[in-house]
């Protein structure tokens, strides 16, 4: 697992900030400066939330290289991705649209987001790293990465046996 700074407020709440770009596998970060503070998330730090972090900061870092603007985070999104990662463990099953029939568009408005973007789901890497690699060797999930029209990002994992289950919800 790479390592993170971290920045405990009077709160008790920390801000975790990305892997250092020597920490970070090859493929994403040879001589490339670490992004800003701007794109970090302030609530507890466990395991998930660390890794949900660390794929958002990822998926910035590719975007940034590739001349696209980094995507802001919002919770709505989040809520939405841990759900349905929740949902894919609890299920045993790893698509888009669930076997209620639940679209990725319809999760993420039922969330209270306005515009839906696209989603990339993911099963069984173990970790931030490896599912970006997959996801970044797959046509469709890198379009999704890499789409200038989103500007929003929510990345929820859910780390149950089986898994893990990875969500990452893109907005307009």
């Amino acid at each position: 697992m790479p390592s993170s700074r971290k920045w405990n407020r009077r709160d008790g709440s920390a801000v975790r900030f990305g892997p250092s770009p020597g920490r970070i596998d090859s493929a994403f970060a040879a001589g490339h400066a670490e992004p800003s503070p701007a794109t970090t998330v302030a609530r507890p730090a466990t395991r998930q939330s660390s890794d949900e972090d660390t794929l958002i900061w990822l998926v910035n870092h590719v975007r940034s290289r590739a001349g696209l603007p980094r995507l802001r985070y919002d919770e709505r999104l989040r809520v939405a991705a841990r759900k349905h990662s929740r949902d894919m463990a609890r299920r045993d099953f790893c698509e888009h649209v669930n076997p209620d029939g639940v679209t990725p568009a319809q999760r993420m408005s039922k969330a209270g987001y306005p515009n839906p973007g696209g989603e990339n789901v993911a099963r069984g890497q173990s970790g931030p790293h490896a599912v970006m690699t997959a996801w970044m060797a797959s046509p469709s999930h890198r379009a999704n990465i890499l789409n200038p029209d989103f500007a929003t990002i929510g990345v929820g994992v859910d780390l149950s046996a089986g898994g893990p289950y990875w969500t990452q919800n893109f907005g307009c």
